[in-house]
């Protein structure tokens, strides 16, 4: 077996300095979403979201994020799914962009809000036929016993609404993340990396570098 330890890189793709931070930590996340998009990296939308159940077992899955405005980042899901019955008994919730290319990460806290009906209605229609007909198809986290069964489902929901606009699903939806912190890390040389955490306040946010 490959000796895990021995995998090591120096980071050098630059620093992150405080007086470079603007006031807002959406301004800087538009600006690295913007560069990771513009650098080519394979899904840039990309977040992990974790989540707790009941017994305080945390659960972790990769979505894509589908908006993003000050009242927060918006993704949507099967309401079945097992991470929807999480946030519905603990709506605390915190997301991971890993952009490992560009030698940086964003952390993100809060609590979660399901979406209107018509957010998510709005959303549904603008996907592509087949990715509608795949909501319906899949009881998402419930256990299956062949890919087969999803197949041939597929195919009788495609024939089902093959002439007419697919229906939303009563059990699809969404939700928002409205956030409460939002850390950056970005990688330094000698691993002297910069970490700053911005913390939602009564006045706007605050601002505090860590130790990497």
């Amino acid at each position: 077996m490959m000796e895990l330890a021995d995998f090591r890189r120096d980071y050098t793709q630059g620093g992150l300095r405080r007086k470079d931070l603007p006031d807002d930590p959406l301004t800087l996340f538009e600006l690295w979403m913007e560069q990771a998009v513009k650098s080519g990296i394979t899904d840039p939308t990309a977040m992990v979201v974790a989540t707790v159940d009941e017994r305080g077992q945390a659960y972790q899955r990769i979505v894509l994020l589908k908006h993003l405005d000050a009242h927060g980042f918006v993704f949507y899901t099967n309401m079945g799914s097992r991470k929807a019955g999480q946030l519905a008994k603990n709506p605390r919730i915190s997301l991971l962009f890993p952009w490992h290319m560009l030698e940086r990460q964003v952390h993100i806290t809060g609590q979660v809000e399901q979406l209107s009906t018509l957010e998510v209605m709005k959303y549904f229609h603008s996907r592509p036929k087949d990715s509608q007909i795949g909501a319906w198809v899949s009881q998402q986290s419930s256990r299956i016993s062949a890919r087969g069964i999803l197949e041939a489902k597929f195919l009788e929901i495609k024939q089902k609404f093959a002439s007419g606009e697919v229906p939303l699903p009563s059990f699809w939806g969404g939700f928002r993340v409205k956030f409460d912190s939002v850390e950056f890390w970005q990688g330094g040389a000698r691993r002297l990396h910069d970490r700053f955490l911005y913390q939602r306040n009564a006045d706007g946010w605050t601002i505090d570098r860590l130790a990497p």
